[in-house]
């Protein structure tokens, strides 16, 4: 596994990434909402609803079946999030680039991997409801200003 850019990591670390992503994965875990509660079948223009509440501009990339906020350019950095919604699972993606260059482009699930160890695993937050869903929206954004604060 690739070692993260140090701007990343330095970022990552200082916003606590690893025990927030914990704290967020737990709270909503597999435990919680076995496959039978899962909210498996998802109003898209309900998400968009919830993403635009939010505060961003939310896209739904058909082919490759996820959302996505709309690129921010801050000096010379562009942020964008990505959102898998599958089987009432939460995937999440960060992309930033630097000048053009890709620094970050990879699911949460691999930050803690190559913050602490190559083992070690976060799952990824599962949900119910639309409540929930709305919580763990709710609860990626703050991290990503976060972040997005840490890094500049």
């Amino acid at each position: 596994m690739t070692e993260l850019n140090p701007k990343i990591k330095d970022a990552l670390l200082n916003i606590n990434f690893v025990e927030r992503y914990e704290k967020l994965s737990a709270r909503f875990s597999a435990a919680k909402t076995p496959p039978d509660d899962r909210l498996i079948y998802m109003d898209g223009e309900e998400v968009m609803a919830m993403i635009r509440a939010a505060g961003y501009s939310p896209q739904f990339n058909t082919r490759e079946k996820f959302y996505r906020i709309k690129e921010e350019c801050i000096g010379k950095y562009t942020f964008n999030i990505h959102i898998i919604l599958r089987y009432g699972i939460a995937e999440l993606v960060w992309v930033v680039e630097e000048g053009g260059v890709l620094l970050l482009g990879a699911p949460w699930s691999t930050y803690s991997r190559r913050l602490i160890d190559v083992n070690y695993r976060i799952k990824n937050p599962v949900f119910g409801t639309y409540e929930d869903l709305e919580e763990i929206l709710k609860i990626v954004f703050e991290m990503y200003e976060d972040f997005k604060r840490a890094l500049m």
